[in-house]
């Protein structure tokens, strides 16, 4: 018979468990794998919504919760809360004893968790690899989480050959595409009626989906970038604004506090929330003219969904992008004349057209076929790939 292999899955945000619901759901229905589940970071945080709950919600147990995150957002705040990471992930890992451990992307708390699973001799696959975020500390996180991973599942071909470039074997690394496609493909998205009822509130004849996050590696422009952003907002005409809030990065809470300021102000035409989950964000993608901000999702989602995006400032500089995406600094000018592009004629009578570069399509199938079957022998003592 052969032995049930433990994937032990860490996840510390709302985006990123968004992500890898269906490969958990896969792995969780798998005879041959057993699923462990870790959470932490803003999951077990009341600030930012107590997401465990959902993914308990969703039919999951949590095996172990290890909590990291300090009242601080500050540099301190965050790297004393690595630490901390370092700590709980070493205590539950000892007991957990995973044959493999899953990870997504290149949070702080992910780095925690990596490298408690090194010292600890634990296989690591290492999901979105090889990407750029060159405006973020998250940069580092994520070259550092796949120097230590031993497989590696990357969204584009451009991102596999980067992973390679860093070192790893070529056999071990595997482009499946964007984990956020299957979740387009895989949901059953919500009607216009349905959405508008789940969020108590109306949409208007114009609509944005604005998320934004700090830009941790430039220091104090989240502020001056979120308040113009604000200006221009208040300016549009006949447009209603869904906000999701910030994360727990540096910043995150200023960032948070100025939109509520905001939305305080202006509850007739824009609503804010802490976590819109995976359902309803896709789905509020049907019905805006744009995702707005600086999140990922502007970048790997919104394609599909034939809506431009308005990429401010440095997070995301580096990454892959469709035609649909306005990329602009955070300067005020710089965002209104985003904005009169996105609603130009000839910007919006090509998204009709817009191919995104992630829809691979299939990305959860390709990954738990070879977590399943992939060979853990030997696989701690790595060597370095040399590109000729």
């Amino acid at each position: 018979m052969n032995k049930v292999r433990k994937i032990c899955v860490v996840t510390g945000t709302r985006a990123e468990y968004g992500l890898l619901f269906w490969l958990m759901k896969e792995i969780k229905d798998d005879n041959n794998l057993k699923l462990q589940i870790i959470v932490t970071g803003m999951h077990l945080s009341h600030e930012f919504g107590l997401t465990y709950e959902q993914i308990e919600e969703d039919g999951f147990v949590i095996d172990s919760k290890v909590e990291m995150l300090l009242s601080s957002d500050s540099a301190v705040g965050i790297g004393k809360s690595i630490g901390l990471g370092v700590i709980g992930f070493s205590d539950v890992l000892a007991d957990l004893k995973p044959d493999l451990l899953l990870v997504l992307g290149d949070r702080f708390e992910i780095f925690s968790a990596v490298s408690a699973a090194t010292v600890a001799k634990i296989p690591i696959a290492h999901l979105s690899g090889g990407e750029t975020t060159e405006g973020a500390f998250d940069e580092a996180f994520r070259h550092s989480i796949t120097k230590m991973s031993h497989f590696h599942f990357t969204t584009t071909n451009k991102y596999r050959d980067r992973v390679i470039q860093l070192g790893e074997q070529e056999d071990r690394v595997f482009n499946v595409g964007a984990f956020g496609i299957d979740n387009i493909n895989k949901l059953k998205l919500l009607s216009k009626d349905d959405f508008e009822e789940s969020i108590n509130f109306k949409l208007a004849r114009r609509n944005l989906l604005i998320t934004f996050h700090p830009a941790t590696l430039d220091n104090s422009v989240s502020k001056k970038y979120i308040k113009n952003l604000l200006q221009v907002l208040d300016q549009l005409i006949d447009t209603h604004l869904i906000f999701t809030k910030a994360n727990a990065d540096n910043e995150g809470r200023m960032i948070n506090y100025e939109i509520d300021k905001f939305v305080s102000k202006y509850a007739d035409k824009a609503i804010v929330f802490t976590s819109l989950g995976q359902l309803r964000y896709l789905s509020a993608m049907q019905y805006v003219d744009a995702v707005v901000g600086n999140s990922s999702s502007g970048l790997v989602e919104a394609p599909n969904f034939n809506i431009g995006t308005i990429n401010i400032g440095d997070r995301q500089r580096g990454r892959i992008c469709a035609e649909s995406v306005i990329n602009c600094d955070g300067n005020k000018e710089n965002i209104q004349e985003a904005f009169e592009l996105l609603y130009s004629n000839s910007f919006q009578d090509k998204l009709q057209y817009i191919t995104n570069p992630f829809d691979k399509g299939g990305a959860t199938r390709k990954t738990l076929e070879i977590i399943r079957s992939v060979s853990l022998d030997g696989v701690l003592k790595k060597k370095f790939y040399d590109i000729n």
